[in-house]
């Protein structure tokens, strides 16, 4: 998955509106955590989870890509009428048919010769999107190609301190859903395009990846619930990312040192603590956001790259890895070259 003509046109993000803070979920979940005598605040001291954004109740996924579609597209300069393919990336989902991708290609407006669909693939899904219009692009069958993806969480949230309130809820059902309550909502697209159509943008390079689908029991999620290993998805996660990083090596000649920003998916501080750890690379180069924003999905990858180029800490010329991994376990490591 190695690209030669794939441009970065446009990159947007959108971050929701409602901040929430941990002191709040567990002021809320007080009756329980006190039942059960847990004394950790897993949330603020081990996640490193401060406060997640949240959307007004009635925003959709669909409403949210949209959101941050149009952004990218301005960012690109082009009009909506130009693009041969829609791919929206998002776990959030309006509707199980008609695809969300459709959805947003409605409210964008997209012409009928723009393909549009769904892709899935857990917190992986954004990075997918990018290789698979990238292989179009490569190919010559499209000139750009438009990547979103839209997180709603309001529902999740609700639905799981309602059960975490229940009488019966035990320790280990207190565990089990706990990582649910570290995720955020949040929005993300990208323009890409034939790199020969823009000469002086950014490039995407491409990347590698590694499954290890074994593991694919560790974490299951609905649109209301999702039960977490935490500790077997931390210890096999890693292993995968290790097993990923040496091939992305040999592939792209990574050496840590001469990559000037790392772009890591947004889990807790104690995920991205195990990266930075496991390849020697230099705290200073990962930007942050889990802290106020939580685990916004597969939305993270592309957010942190937006907030890099929005804050000026992207230049001409930096190479930039992104390391994305999702449940499943699936994992992909990719360059872009600003």
């Amino acid at each position: 998955m190695l690209f030669k003509n794939v441009a970065i046109a446009g990159l947007a993000h959108v971050d929701a509106p409602n901040r929430v803070t941990s002191d709040d979920i567990n002021a809320r979940l007080k009756p329980t955590i006190d039942r059960l005598g847990i004394k950790t605040d897993v949330l603020k001291d081990i996640a490193g989870i401060h406060a997640r954004r949240l959307w007004d109740d009635e925003v959709q996924a669909s409403d949210a890509a949209t959101m941050a579609g149009r952004k990218a597209l301005d960012d690109a300069g082009i009009d909506v009428g130009r693009l041969g393919l829609l791919v929206n990336t998002s776990v959030s989902r309006d509707f199980l048919e008609p695809s969300t991708a459709s959805i947003v290609g409605g409210n964008l407006g997209i012409p009928d010769t723009c393909q549009n669909y769904d892709l899935a693939n857990a917190c992986l899904a954004f990075v997918n999107g990018m290789d698979v219009a990238s292989r179009m692009i490569e190919l010559g069958e499209i000139d750009y190609a438009l990547i979103v993806d839209g997180e709603t969480a309001n529902l999740a949230y609700e639905k799981t301190i309602e059960r975490l309130l229940r009488p019966e809820t035990t320790e280990e059902d207190f565990r089990n859903e706990l990582a649910t309550l570290t995720l955020g909502c949040g929005s993300a697209a990208m323009v890409l395009a034939r790199a020969d159509l823009l000469p002086d943008a950014p490039r995407y390079k491409g990347g590698v990846t590694r499954s290890a689908t074994e593991w694919n029991t560790l974490c299951r999620g609905n649109l209301d619930r999702m039960v977490t290993d935490t500790r077997m998805l931390l210890m096999e996660g890693m292993k995968l990312a290790q097993k990923t990083f040496g091939a992305a090596r040999e592939a792209m000649g990574w050496v840590v040192d001469e990559l000037d920003q790392f772009v890591i998916h947004q889990v807790s501080k104690v995920h991205t603590g195990a990266f930075v750890q496991s390849f020697g690379i230099d705290p200073s180069k990962v930007h942050t956001i889990f802290g106020e924003h939580g685990n916004i999905g597969p939305a993270s990858v592309p957010i942190v790259l937006s907030k890099l180029k929005e804050l000026g800490r992207l230049k001409k010329g930096d190479r930039i890895a992104l390391l994305g991994i999702g449940s499943g376990l699936n994992c992909t490591m990719a360059e872009v070259e600003w």
